[in-house]
This record gives C-alpha cells, sequence and structure tokens, in this order.
C-alpha cells in the first residue's frame, strides 16, 4: 500500500495487471486474488480507471496470483499480478513480430526483419518482453530476441556449425571435443530463441527432447569411455523438459561411476525464471545421505546465460537465490554483444551483481562464427580493452575469464596479449595452448545494421 500520494501508471498485459509507484513508502506485499487486488487499490487512490478494472477482473473467483515486486525504470518499483506457471509463459509467448507488436503497439516491422523471422524462428515470453523498455534495436533486451536486418548478412566466413561439431559426434545428441569432457543435447526447444545463438542448426527442430533411445546410447557411451568425468547437458535448454523426464535422465546419468560433474546449461533463469520451482530445484539438488556431509554422486552445477544486468530481475535473483541455497553451483557464461553489452561499465554492472548474488562470472565469449550474427560480433579489440577495465574496477572472482572458440577444432583460447600472434587486414591471428594458430577476421562493419 501507498502511504503518501505518487505518480501512479497502469499497464495490462496477458497475466495481469501491473501498478508502478514512485517516491511512495510500500507496505510489504503479499497474496492477492484479482478480485482483491482491485478492490485494495481502488480503496487506496480512488482511481477511475480501477472501475473498470473491477469489472474486468473480478466477475468471478479466480486463483490467488503473488503480488511480486519488480525493478523498473527512472526510479519506479513495479508491482505485477502474474502468472507464475511456466507452462502460461511458454503457452503466451510471442512467436512472430506481428504478436509481440500488439504487446508494443510503437514497435516498427521492415521487410528485413520479416525475412529474417523466416531464416529462425521468434519465441520471446511474456516475462522477458517485460524486460524491454523500448521496442528497438537500441534496447539490449530487445535487440538480443527480435529479428533483425543484420541476421540476412552472410559473410563467406560465418557458417551453421563454426565449431565443427558434427565431426566430433558419435550420434547427433552427443559431443566431444575434449578426452575428459562431453555435451548432451537433451533438448532442441528454448523459451526465447536468442538472436546469437550458436546452435541455430539444432534449435528448434522437429525431435524436440531425448528419447529414451537416445538416452540408453549416450548411457553406454559414457560408460564404454570412463575418461569422460564431466558431462554439460545442454541443448536447446533442457530445463523445458517435464520434471519427470528431467529427473530420468539425471537419474540415468548418476548411475555411471565415472561421471564426477554434471553441468545444466540453461537460460531459463533469465527467459523463463519460473522454471525454477522448488520440485525442479529439488531434482538437480545433489543428492545426501544421513550422517554424510558431502553429497554422493556427481556434483551439480547450473550454467546459467545472462548478458545484460536488466534480466538479472528480482524475479531471476529471487529463484537463483534457492537454487545456490540448494547446494547447486551457479556459473554465468556471456556472449559479448555489439550494441547490447560491448562496454566496460556494462559488464562491470553485470559481473557486480551476479557476484553479488553468488553467482561466478565464468566466462566472457567471444561470438561464435555462426551464421545470421555478423551484426552482433564485436572487433576483438573491444573486449581486451573492457577485461583491462575489469581489472582496475572488479576485485578477482567478479571477473570472467574472456575466451573464444575459433573455427574449426581448436578448443577455447583465453584471450590476452599472449594468444595474440599478429593483428592485419581486420583479421587477428590466434594461438591456442597447443600452438596451433587460427584466423578470427573481425566483424566488416558493425553498425551497418543499424
Amino acid at each position: 500500500r501507498c502511504h503518501d500520494r505518487a505518480a501512479i501508471t497502469h499497464a495490462h498485459y496477458p497475466g495481469g495487471a501491473m501498478v508502478a509507484c514512485r517516491g511512495s513508502r510500500l507496505a510489504p506485499y503479499r497474496h492477492y486474488t484479482r478480485a482483491h487486488f482491485a478492490r485494495h487499490f481502488a480503496r487506496a487512490f480512488r482511481l477511475r480507471w480501477f472501475t473498470a478494472a473491477r469489472a474486468r477482473l473480478a466477475p468471478t473467483p479466480t486463483p490467488a496470483f503473488p503480488l511480486v515486486p519488480l525493478r523498473g525504470a527512472g526510479g519506479f518499483v513495479i508491482f505485477a499480478v502474474m502468472n507464475t506457471s511456466w507452462h502460461w509463459q511458454l503457452e503466451h509467448a510471442y512467436r512472430s513480430l506481428d504478436a509481440l507488436q500488439k504487446r508494443f503497439p510503437g514497435m516498427e516491422i521492415t521487410e528485413s526483419m520479416r525475412k529474417a523471422e523466416k531464416q529462425f524462428p521468434m519465441a520471446v515470453t511474456p516475462v522477458y518482453a517485460d524486460l524491454i523498455e523500448t521496442p528497438t534495436f537500441a534496447d539490449p533486451i530487445f535487440a538480443q530476441c527480435v529479428p533483425s536486418a543484420g541476421e540476412c548478412i552472410a559473410p563467406p566466413w560465418l557458417s551453421f556449425d563454426p565449431l565443427g561439431e558434427k565431426a566430433f559426434s558419435p550420434f547427433p545428441r552427443l559431443i566431444r571435443r575434449y578426452p575428459d569432457r562431453a555435451v548432451l543435447l537433451a533438448s532442441s526447444a528454448c523459451a526465447v530463441y536468442c538472436r546469437h545463438c550458436t546452435r541455430k542448426r539444432v534449435s528448434a527442430t522437429p525431435d524436440c527432447f531425448l528419447t529414451d533411445k537416445e538416452l540408453q546410447m549416450a548411457c553406454e557411451f559414457l560408460r564404454a569411455h570412463p575418461s569422460i568425468e564431466d558431462l554439460l547437458i545442454s541443448g536447446g535448454d533442457p530445463l523445458l523438459m517435464e520434471d519427470d523426464a528431467l529427473a530420468t535422465i539425471l537419474d540415468a546419468l548418476r548411475a555411471i561411476p565415472s561421471l564426477r560433474i554434471l553441468r545444466i546449461c540453461s537460460r531459463t533463469p533469465a527467459t523463463l525464471p519460473q522454471r525454477l520451482t522448488p520440485e525442479l530445484i529439488g531434482i538437480l539438488a545433489p543428492r545426501r545421505i544421513p550422517g554424510r556431509i558431502r553429497p554422493v554422486g556427481p556434483v551439480t552445477a547450473l550454467h546459467t546465460h545472462f548478458n545484460h544486468v536488466r534480466e538479472l530481475s528480482d524475479i531471476a535473483l529471487d529463484a537463483l537465490a534457492r537454487v545456490v541455497d540448494a547446494g547447486i553451483a551457479v556459473n554465468n557464461q556471456t556472449v559479448l554483444l555489439h550494441g547490447v553489452n560491448d562496454t566496460p561499465d556494462a559488464i562491470e554492472a553485470l559481473c557486480r551483481t551476479l557476484y553479488h548474488n553468488r553467482i561466478r562470472p565464468y566466462y566472457l565469449f567471444q561470438c561464435d562464427l555462426v551464421r545470421g550474427i555478423e551484426h552482433l560480433r564485436t572487433p576483438l579489440a573491444t573486449g581486451l580493452d573492457i577485461m583491462r577495465e575489469l581489472r582496475v574496477r572488479l576485485s578477482g572472482p567478479a571477473i570472467p575469464n574472456f575466451c573464444l572458440d575459433p573455427p574449426g577444432h581448436g578448443g577455447k583460447i583465453e584471450l590476452s596479449p599472449q594468444s595474440i600472434v599478429a593483428v592485419e587486414n581486420h583479421a587477428t591471428l590466434l594461438k591456442n595452448g597447443a600452438g596451433e594458430t587460427f584466423l578470427y577476421p573481425d566483424p566488416d562493419s558493425p553498425d551497418s545494421e543499424l
């Protein structure tokens, strides 16, 4: 409740109503039905628009939804009555430019954007769309999830499989590029299809989730290769699987004695934080037995993917706090993107907020040379300049490793002055730990699309 006069704005969107209050003392929030919510604020402010809100929201009894506090721009505190079901969020995702335009009436759609939409699917959850402040490509959230004309740029050095993962796949769902590590692609679906995705060849394909037969093949391969002790479960996004299916996969993998670490790679903490339910956290949490301090079986870690500090909403941070409290290590991987986070201030704010919330800033990745992201790539010099600034501004544990996966099969290269052999003709010659050299071209013109 606001106890003094305040500036009030109101918006309605699928899933609830939103009220923003600035300069007010706010009482602790609690659970309301929609009818109670309308009556409560009608008494508090006596605003005419709530007469219509009551008629719209309270004709029949409805389930209670939590009144959730969110951060807003310009010093606002936003209280939203939201549907917390992750299934509801997926069912009401914006899957076309026209659908998103209804959410943002001022959004402009060009023919180039429609062409890009046909090349790679689009999906934006309502909770992620709420983070968009202005529906233009100058907005860092909008730029990551909305098809743009720059996706139609196709220079010859870009490909759909820049890391050559197919060459390291004993069968389609498993990738083994290193002796002691492997990747299991448990899903090809995502809550939000990021425009910088490095596995566009896999995302949104018809064969969506790992089948029982594919799981059996993966377990047999891992048992036959006991040197693999670290398994990444990725996709797509594996957390879009139902709890029972995900529990079946984890139980089968935890039964393999040689596996010591299970890393679940997911963007849902940013794009669908409602997915991190208590039931899911219980499935992901390491197994313990009474009388023993250390967990039994493989260590479990969650690898998140936050690219901008605005993605760290209160809902996301609260969900990740519960994950950390359950004994699951949380590491974050960020991709350096032109116009999104390619400044020292942007990366500093992101890493500082992650660190303060017990999330390790693990990697800062240079963009892979994947088709459709030329407009989002940055020169290597940009990332190196950012890292020099971070070493001055942040403490050691809050500084990520700046890495690049070169084209071909060279593995990750930690970018530093020592890894750079030469720079000429808008390209950088890099050397990995084995002494092999790789050429990484800089983007032709980062601003060409915008």
